[in-house]
Parts: C-alpha cells; structure tokens; sequence
C-alpha cells in the first residue's frame, strides 16, 4: 500500500478486507500496533492540536471513515478504493476473529453496552471471544487500572470507545503496556453494534449522508459537525493551491 496524507494526516488506501487481512498479519507478528478511523473531524482535530497530529501520524495503520475523507482523497489526486467505517471494520474483524480465536476487549461505552456489543457479535459470529469489558476513564490517571485488566484478559485486540481524540492519545500512551496486539479507538461504533444507537439507512449511507442521520438523531452534536464546512473549505483551498503550484497550472 502506498501511504499519503491528507491535510497532515495519513491515510492507507486500502479496502476493508485488505485491512482485516493486515491485522491478522499484525495478530501473527507480534508487535503492537496502533489502528485510527480518519474522519473529516480527526482531521481538523489534528489542524488545531500539534499533540494529536503527532499520534495519528504515528499510526501503523490508518484507515478512511467517513464520506468526506473519500471525496476529499479523490479531489486531490488520492482516489481511494472504498471507504472503511468503523463499525464494518469492527465486525469484519469479529467475523474473522472467530474463525481464528482472536481475544477482543472493550474499553469505555456507556454502561452495558459493551457486553451487550459483545453478546451481539457472539450470536452473530459463533466463537467470537470477548476476553473482557472495562468502562474505565481516559484520564491518565486510571491508566494503571486500565492496563491491569487489558492485560490480565490476555486480549489481542483492544477497541476503545472514549470519543475522538481520548481514544488515540489513551493508545499512544498505554498500547505496548496493555499486553495487546491491535489497538483502535471505534468510538460509536459499539453503540451501533449493541442495538444502542440506530445506524443510517443503506441509502443514506451510499450517498454519504450518515452524517446527517446522525445528526438528526442526535442533535447535540451540532458543534462537532462544524467541522464539515471547514474541512470543506481546507480541501478547496488545498486544492486550489495545489493547481496553481502544479507547472500546467496558471501564472
């Protein structure tokens, strides 16, 4: 795969199944990696927070979630094979996982969802292994707890659930103390799994409109979805500058 950045931040071009394939390659190999969703809001994250830019760049693998993150690759010259949400990504890899007797663990989530996120893939996906649950904090200062029951599970993929931005800092500390192998923050992605959270229709979704489900559902999250329109408007510019630079381009 050939690896580029997208307004500062990496993104692997890779297709879903190509992406379980690299993290069953990870399981076998042993050192532990860090895994990242790339959305529009993680990107304008990283434009505003140094700190945070410098743990997405230092993901091992670094995966397109989110219609705009497609659009935009496309715009500039990256087309991207498909988009990875995380939710498909996290049942993908249940589904292998069960063939191989993977060990997973849920860190955060409000209360039950994880183990109600866990009874669901185990129906669906027979031999699926939940090794442990832990609602924990991403405050640094639970960390030792929270390492302590990641590693005494003996989990090999850790998926968090803290929100954008706690869950990556939360692995950029603590992934190679926590005993596990893959390590990715999923945010809502339990949520959908566990019933909790209704997810967009398949229409809306192939339209890139699951944004807007979201928001409909959850109206809260207006503020967070500021981030749309500017990151829009850093993609133009982008684009733009990227032109003018190019030697068929004007002046």
């Amino acid at each position: 795969m050939t690896r580029f950045t997208l307004l500062g931040v990496p993104i692997d071009p890779l297709t879903k199944a190509e992406a379980v394939d690299w993290v069953a390659a990870a399981i076998t190999q042993g050192p532990p990696r860090m895994v990242i969703s790339v959305n529009p809001e993680r990107i304008m994250h990283a434009g505003r927070d140094p700190a945070f830019e410098a743990v997405l760049r230092g993901a091992d693998l670094a995966l397109a979630d989110g219609a705009g993150v497609v659009w935009a690759a496309r715009r500039l010259g990256h087309p991207l094979p498909e988009r990875v949400a995380g939710v498909d990504f996290v049942a993908a890899l249940a589904a292998r996982g069960a063939a191989r007797g993977w060990r997973f663990f849920f860190l955060g989530g409000g209360p039950g969802v994880a183990e109600a996120a866990g009874r669901v893939l185990s129906q669906t996906y027979p031999g699926f292994i939940l090794a442990g649950t832990h609602a924990g904090s991403p405050d640094p200062s639970s960390d030792a707890a929270t390492i302590e029951a990641v590693r005494s599970s003996g989990a090999q993929l850790l998926f968090l659930a803290y929100g954008a931005g706690a869950e990556e800092a939360w692995l950029g500390r603590n992934l190679a103390a926590s005993g596990a192998t893959v390590g990715m923050g999923v945010g809502g992605a339990i949520d959908f799994i566990s019933g909790r959270a209704r997810r967009a229709p398949h229409w809306m979704r192939n339209w890139g409109l699951e944004w807007l489900h979201r928001l409909w559902r959850e109206p809260w999250r207006w503020r967070r979805m500021i981030a749309l329109p500017r990151f829009v408007i850093r993609v133009m510019r982008e684009g733009r500058q990227a032109k003018g630079s190019s030697p068929s381009g004007g002046g």
